[in-house]
């Protein structure tokens, strides 16, 4: 296996604002190279506890390496849309202390050549979290009709040129199956128009490919909803997002648990729930300029944190 690379986005400020204490219980949705993690245990010695999920084989074992030590650790190879399943399995009626989500793609898994995340270093079409999925790059790629290409292009890339890319996709793969990361890539910059952009012209449905084989987005909306009833009052949630579309579902999410009345305008008496949580942070917490100079992708990270009431 080659070693395990993963820089700890936002460290100190996802962790920092869980309050962590010692005799409560705390949750890590995406273990990843156990940073958030280690610190989230070194701040809850002696008798805290923290459940740490994630789907990456890579990840678990450089993880559980990294973090052999703490007793009061359990990982769970599962995903943390799951979460509520899972805890019941653990027994585990209420997060008392808190969650942490780090949402999207890790350092190793998108740099990794074989797991087919990159369109630089061409590798087999994969993109999967976890590993032992069935469903992956591939399947999309070549068996998706061109409208489902087309609108997952168009909603988790916000790609403009979704139709020439889904038309050209289809009339390659009847041919052929489309096979490899650079394949893909190549037959994107050869279907759209050349613009004056920073970006590769795959970025945007590489990234929407990626979020469709791993349902990152409808994870995300599921996580959210099933963690409300799991949440001690205190409890905080703290959530990394790193592109526009998970900081939306994340802030309009916050924004409708906190609001006393979320009824049509024309509805003449409100029958609303109570606020369920506080938000912290009425504007996302960014990286520091000095982590982005050590890690640049740490740029697009938005911390969002709420309290629940």
């Amino acid at each position: 296996m080659n070693e395990f690379k993963h820089y700890t986005v936002m460290l100190n400020e996802a962790v920092d604002v869980l309050n962590c204490q010692s005799g409560k219980f705390y949750v890590d949705c995406t273990l990843g190279g156990g940073g958030h993690s280690g610190l989230i245990l070194s701040k809850i010695q002696p008798d805290g506890r923290l459940i740490s999920f994630d789907v990456d084989d890579d990840a678990i074992r450089a993880a559980s390496e990294r973090l052999k030590n703490y007793e009061n650790l359990t990982i769970v190879k599962d995903s943390y849309a799951n979460i509520k399943k899972v805890l019941q399995n653990l027994g585990i009626d209420k997060i008392t202390g808190g969650i942490l989500l780090d949402l999207g793609a890790s350092y190793h898994q998108l740099t990794k050549q074989e797991r087919g995340f990159s369109f630089l270093k061409d590798a087999p079409l994969d993109m999967r979290f976890n590993q032992n999925s069935d469903f992956s790059a591939y399947n999309v790629v070549n068996f998706y009709s061109e409208n489902e290409l087309v609108r997952i292009f168009s909603e988790y890339g916000e790609e403009r040129f979704s139709k020439r890319i889904a038309k050209r996709i289809v009339e390659t793969r009847q041919n052929k199956p489309i096979e490899t990361t650079l394949e893909l890539a190549n037959l994107i910059v050869s279907a759209t128009p050349k613009i004056n952009s920073k970006i590769h012209p795959a970025t945007r449905v590489f990234q929407a490919i990626r979020i469709e084989v791993n349902q990152e987005l409808n994870n995300v909306k599921k996580v959210l909803e099933e963690i409300m009833p799991l949440l001690s009052v205190g409890a905080i949630i703290s959530v990394i997002s790193f592109h526009s579309l998970e900081d939306r579902l994340v802030k309009v999410f916050f924004k409708k648990m906190a609001a006393s009345c979320n009824c049509p305008p024309n509805k003449a008496i409100c029958d609303c729930p109570p606020p369920s949580l506080k938000i912290i942070t009425k504007k996302p917490i960014c990286a520091s300029e000095q982590e982005i100079r050590e890690n640049p992708p740490s740029r697009s990270a938005k911390l969002r944190v709420a309290e629940r009431i």
